[in-house]
Parts: structure tokens; C-alpha cells; sequence
């Protein structure tokens, strides 16, 4: 089985906990008729359609490279969690809708004892499968998982503030508390979802590598620069679980074709083995030749 396949079965096990977390929320919320339970609910919903369409995404990733689609299917992965976030932002508009509504209309709890002891072994499901999720993502490179992930982990905070809010309603007497904290989830789950649509944007926008990877290809091109060779227009992306680098790549004119071409090799298996798995482009330019400065910034702007 491919890497890519392989994080398939993780987005099953986030499918399965979201149906379970369904059941156990929606019994929470019908035992007290807490708003702020339903608010906690409403977001196991959001965590089923996200998971599902990881699924989707994640199948889509996994295809090979083709005709087609030269540089393969992973980006997909972030149309999957800018979904996941858009659905966090309508969750968010759902939640504050009702909670609003109960401002105005006050209603007492009922069963609040057995509904949060529901509600909090939902939570403790979500904390265990979130932290799967995470380290799958973290061993794959996969952003869809990581944002099933970090949802899942955001639910679980969220949970963990429900249950004590709706815990001070019954203590206090204070009705206006539970729409009020239901509120509170609403904005916090916002600032989510707009966390996860804006690195889904940033990784269509085929944003650089990391700093770490590219101060790890610098490392590498200095220690060529120290033989007499020298780099220019360097260019990394990352696309899901790939990165990419290009680099022009300066040696003597007095160079044969042949030992220029065992140079750029050698450099190419150092980039990958300081980014593994990346895939590296390189272009042999003579270095004492004007013409090869010219395209030194390519389409960048100084």
C-alpha cells in the first residue's frame, strides 16, 4: 500500500468517531435541552461532513501522476480542509443563531448530571481519535488529516468549556449562561474555520516550503558554492504531502556536458536527502556566460 493510500484508514476512523459523537451529543442535548449542548452537537455534524470529504480528498491525493495531471493529486487534500473550514464558519453562524434565540427565551435544564456525562465521554472519544489523527498527519505530511485533526481537537476544548458552562447553569440558576456560552463556542470555532480556510489558500497559492526545509537547501548549495559552483533562481512549493525545488545550477563553461551533468545529479540527491521526498528540478547554466544571469529572478519582482 502506498503512503498516500494508507491515510485512508485514518479518515474512517475520524467517519466512525464523528457518527458515534453524533449519537452521544444529540442524547446530551435532548436530555437538557441545553443550547450550548446543542451548539456542541451542531459542530459533531460539521465533523462528519469534514471527515467525509477528507475521505474523498485523501482517495483523490493518493491517485498517481498521469497525463494529465504531471505533478500528481495532492492538492486536493486542500480543497478538503478549506471545506472543513467553510463548514466550521456555517456551524458557527447555526450556533450563534440559536443561542440568540435562547437570550430571548429562556428555558431551565433538565437531567443536567447524565447529559454531561454523555457529552464528556463524546469528548474523551474525540480527544483519543484527534491525537491519531495528528500523529498520522505529522508521518504522512497530510494537511487534510492535520485539520480533521486540529478540528477535532478544538471540538474537544469546546466541549470541555460547554460542560462546565451548562455545570454553573445548574449551580447558579443563571439561564442567560448557557446562550451566552453557546455564543462564546460560536466565536471560537469561527476563529477556527478562518485558521483552516486561510492555509488552504496559502497552499493553492503554492506557497514556499517551510523554513527549516529551505534553510536545509541553503545548507546544502553553500557547500557546493565552497567548490566553485554557484545557484541562482531558487524555487520551492509545497503541495500536500510534496515539495518541490528548482534551482539553476552555475558551473565552469569549461566544464564537459558530461561532468556538469554528474554535478547537478549529486546536487539533486543531496536536496532530496535534506527534504526527503521532494522532487527537485535543476537547470546547468555556464557561469561565466552573461546570458545566464538574466533569468536570475525569473518572473519574481526585484
Amino acid at each position: 500500500m502506498s503512503p498516500r493510500r494508507a491515510v485512508l484508514r485514518y479518515a474512517w476512523l475520524s467517519i466512525g468517531a464523528a457518527l458515534v459523537a453524533i449519537a452521544l451529543k444529540g442524547a446530551a442535548w435532548r436530555l437538557t435541552g441545553s443550547v450550548g449542548l446543542l451548539s456542541d452537537a451542531l459542530e459533531a455534524f460539521v465533523n462528519l461532513a469534514a471527515a467525509l470529504f477528507t475521505l474523498y480528498a485523501l482517495a483523490l491525493a493518493a491517485r498517481p501522476p498521469d497525463e494529465e495531471h504531471a505533478y500528481g493529486y495532492s492538492k486536493a487534500e486542500y480543497f478538503a480542509s478549506g471545506f472543513e473550514g467553510t463548514l466550521i464558519l456555517v456551524a458557527a453562524a447555526l450556533i450563534g443563531l440559536a443561542a440568540i434565540d435562547r437570550l430571548a427565551h429562556p428555558q431551565p435544564l433538565d437531567h443536567v448530571g447524565l447529559g454531561l456525562a454523555v457529552n464528556a465521554l463524546a469528548g474523551a472519544l474525540n480527544f483519543g481519535v484527534a491525537r491519531v489523527l495528528l500523529a498520522a498527519a505529522r508521518a504522512h505530511r497530510s494537511i487534510a488529516l492535520e485539520a480533521d485533526a486540529r478540528h477535532l481537537l478544538t471540538d474537544v476544548w469546546t466541549s470541555a468549556g460547554v460542560i462546565a458552562g451548562v455545570a454553573a447553569v445548574a449551580a447558579s440558576g443563571w439561564l442567560w449562561l448557557d446562550p451566552a456560552l453557546a455564543l462564546a463556542v460560536a466565536v471560537h470555532i469561527l476563529w477556527s474555520g478562518f485558521r483552516l480556510v486561510r492555509r488552504s489558500a496559502a497552499g493553492l497559492m503554492d506557497r514556499a516550503l517551510p523554513e527549516a526545509e529551505r534553510r536545509a537547501i541553503d545548507a546544502v548549495l553553500d557547500g557546493y558554492r565552497a567548490q566553485g559552483l554557484d545557484f541562482h533562481a531558487l524555487r520551492t512549493r509545497a503541495a500536500a504531502g510534496r515539495s518541490f525545488v528548482s534551482v539553476h545550477v552555475l558551473v565552469p563553461g569549461g566544464w564537459t556536458v558530461q561532468r556538469g551533468h554528474d554535478a547537478v545529479e549529486e546536487i539533486e540527491a543531496r536536496i532530496r536527502a535534506a527534504v526527503p521526498g521532494a522532487v527537485v528540478f535543476t537547470h546547468l547554466e555556464p557561469r561565466e556566460d552573461p546570458a545566464s544571469y538574466r533569468d536570475e529572478r525569473l518572473e519574481r519582482r526585484a
